[in-house]
């Protein structure tokens, strides 16, 4: 447990102070990446540096909703834009920047594959226990705690509760969204079921009413309460579980959210995010497969260099290295 203890530490480290390098630099290369990113382009950041003196990576992360945001509603500028859901570029990039004629970016390029887990440590309840077969039924116990990130900034978010409204139908248990989510939060998320799938709707404020649930902003962020107990599982991307060494159950492919032949079953469940504050954010996230994306915004200060970037990273992708999310299926497109 102490080699994942310090893995979470650095990652945590780099989510909230960027990652630089400490030699005189002609020039920075700004990268804001969603968390479950923060590793493997800890990696790129040294070895693409080592190969381009005078370059400094600065690496920032974020949940995918609020890396977007920090160029579309913060106005901040950006080299290059990584996200881990590819719909959310078009859906919130695809317009005029403020005061200006261009779009924040008309294009992005798939990276990357992912797909979701159940992370958990030695110190979780009933960890001796818990499999592929019955882990919906260990999450469901009351004295087990569970964590997720928050559907309103971290597409890991409305991911997991895609995840669990399509176990319901994978293992015909109807009361298991309801038990593991609704029963916990004092606001109301509805579940409706029509013609064209379920619709799961959400507050503006996600905030549980128990210690059932756990929240936080961006899903790198449960992983220090996963190895200090705080949380017995989280919902988490199979790299992040593997670059942090921690134990994880796989889950069927047609739940996890990681199989382009499953693509249709998922999108049998949406997720409408409760955003009456922010018109600029897409509200409705349906279920695809996992797919990571980055871009360069129209007013990157580096164009070229972002541009050198992001085909290194992609190149770096397409290897399946340890710890990075897997490479995309021969042939695959956007």
């Amino acid at each position: 447990m102490r080699s994942v203890a310090i893995a979470i530490l650095l990652v945590v480290s780099i989510l909230l102070a960027g990652c630089s390098g400490s030699a005189p630099a002609n020039k920075t290369l700004k990268v804001i990446a969603a968390g479950s990113l923060l590793a493997p382009f800890a990696e790129a950041e040294q070895e693409f540096e080592a190969s381009h003196p005078g370059i400094d990576v600065q690496i920032e992360g974020h949940g995918s909703i609020q890396v977007i945001r920090q160029v579309t509603d913060l106005g901040r500028t950006a080299d290059v834009i990584a996200v881990a859901d590819e719909s959310l570029i078009p859906d919130l990039m695809y317009r005029p920047m403020k005061n200006s004629s261009r779009n924040y970016t008309d294009w992005y390029r798939p990276i990357s594959t992912n797909e979701m887990v159940i992370a958990y440590t030695n110190k979780s309840r009933y960890h001796e226990e818990i499999s592929q077969e019955n882990w919906y039924r260990i999450l469901a116990r009351p004295d087990v705690r569970l964590g997720f990130s928050n559907p309103m900034l971290d597409a890991a978010g409305y991911r997991s509760l895609m995840v669990l409204q399509l176990a319901e139908g994978e293992y015909r248990e109807p009361l298991l969204f309801e038990t593991l989510i609704t029963d916990h939060f004092p606001s109301t998320i509805t579940v409706s079921a029509g013609e064209e799938g379920t619709t799961i709707s959400l507050p503006e404020i996600m905030r549980p009413s128990d210690d059932k649930v756990v929240i936080r902003d961006g899903s790198i962020y449960l992983l220090s309460l996963l190895s200090a107990g705080g949380i017995d599982y989280a919902i988490e991307y199979r790299s992040v579980a593997e670059g942090m060494n921690l134990s994880y159950v796989t889950l069927p492919a047609s739940i996890n959210l990681g199989s382009a032949e499953y693509a249709e079953r998922y999108r049998n469940v949406t997720v409408i995010l409760g955003f009456p504050r922010f018109a600029t954010i897409g509200s409705e996230r349906n279920g695809l497969p996992v797919v990571y994306a980055v871009t360069i915004p129209a007013n990157a200060p580096n164009p070229d260099l972002a541009r050198e970037f992001i085909g290194y990273i992609a190149n770096e992708s397409a290897k399946g290295r340890p710890g990075w999310p897997a490479p995309l299926p021969e042939g695959a497109v956007s």
